[in-house]
């Protein structure tokens, strides 16, 4: 993993906030660090007597996030919160909206109590692929530990206030001048340090760690360059619009990656795994349609079917999304992904660019393990997603 540290650009920040935005765009350089909205950022500032926590606001990219991208929150607000043994993510962003100082800010990050909760002035959140792709084998649990002794490492739970609690508790009495950062299983890394530069630094020497970790472990190796299958994308797309209700867009990827990926010999099995981190199921559902025989219509049916047969196993009061498939993995093709516009399909070209990259390196660790139905549910189902239908 590369370090982008420019001394020049660094010295050229005049604050601390303008610091935490140089350092947050040199973590969204990187797509094997960030994607699309991922990770969050944070400064603890003195401001007229008081603590205030600027995080990342919601629906900035930390590649191009500028000053006011950053929502100024009370420390002592959210540290209170995090001590609560209960609290919907609802009232946790009304909470949060309500503890800014400046009201017209973007919504704080929805982990902005666990940033309040780690006690140094910067701290930086990626969904790094290399940590994750490790996590997400079958002995990463084992592996975690042995590459990354002296972190915190935090088995899966939910994003928001139940990941911010779950760490409050385990941290009483906690000695964090000695932790190097934290791990969140199958979720991504934090990095934290009084000075931005060394937080910056302790990421890229971390996930550099799980780099160096895969490249000697594993290899990529494509065994295919040319689709030995054909695929009537025009009747594809007719179809996938029926289901959705309304156009779409479709790329389709036939790099190397995505042939040798749909290729495999057990390509249902295979592509069915579940997400790289929980926040791309947001984007790409749980799974991919697979179409294997070429009867196009008979597999979006079944899939649909299947996914409201999965929202029916979880569901209590949520409303269900569309039940149609955001992309589809074609034997011998390739991927085929639909967006509702052009940006949509691209930003899904490149999420399962990069789960298809994991998954291929992950087998070779003992084997790919996702989060199970029931946490990618949750997760899909987030109650924050829900307020945007129900309003």
């Amino acid at each position: 993993m590369k370090n982008l540290w420019d001394d020049t650009k660094a010295s050229a920040c005049k604050d601390d906030l303008a610091l935490r935005v140089y350092t947050s765009n040199l973590l969204g350089e990187s797509d094997e660090l960030v994607l699309h909205g991922g990770g969050n950022t944070s400064v603890k500032i003195r401001e007229n007597g008081e603590d205030i926590l600027y995080v990342k606001g919601s629906g900035w990219d930390l590649v191009s996030i500028k000053e006011e991208g950053f929502a100024p929150v009370r420390l002592t607000t959210l540290l209170e919160m995090a001590k609560l043994e209960s609290l919907s993510d609802t009232d946790m962003v009304s909470g949060q909206k309500a503890a800014m100082t400046t009201p017209d800010a973007p919504n704080p990050s929805v982990e902005a109590i666990l940033h309040a909760l780690i006690p140094f002035k910067f701290v930086d959140h990626t969904h790094a692929d290399a940590v994750v792709t490790i996590s997400n084998s079958k002995e990463g649990k084992r592996l975690i530990a042995e590459l990354f002794p002296g972190f915190l490492i935090v088995p899966y739970v939910m994003p928001g206030f139940i990941l911010a609690h779950t760490i409050y508790k385990m941290t009483q009495d906690f000695d964090w001048e000695n932790c190097k950062g934290i791990i969140l299983h199958h979720h991504g890394i934090f990095t934290f340090d009084n000075d931005a530069k060394k937080s910056y630094d302790k990421m890229i020497e971390a996930v550099t760690v799980a780099e160096d970790f895969l490249n000697k472990r594993t290899t990529l190796t494509f065994n295919d360059y040319e689709p030995k299958a054909s695929l009537d994308t025009d009747k594809l797309k007719a179809l996938i619009e029926k289901a959705k209700g309304h156009e779409v867009i479709i790329k389709t990827d036939q790099s190397p990656l995505a042939l040798t990926y749909a290729s495999h010999h057990k390509l249902k099995t295979f592509a069915t795994r579940g997400v790289l981190t929980p926040e791309h199921i947001l984007r790409t559902k749980r799974v991919p349609l697979v179409i294997e025989d070429r009867d196009i219509a008979g597999a979006i049916t079944e899939y649909i079917a299947a996914y409201i047969a999965y929202f029916n196993r979880h569901a209590s009061n949520e409303i269900m999304l569309n039940p149609a498939p955001n992309y589809t993995v074609v034997k011998d093709y390739g991927v085929v992904l639909f967006g509702k516009d052009e940006k949509e399909a691209d930003i899904l070209k490149d999420i399962v660019a990069h789960t298809m990259k994991a998954v291929l390196r992950a087998d070779q660790l003992g084997g790919y393990r996702s989060i199970s139905e029931k946490e990618s549910f949750e997760m899909e189902y987030w109650e924050l997603e829900q307020a945007k239908l129900k309003a």
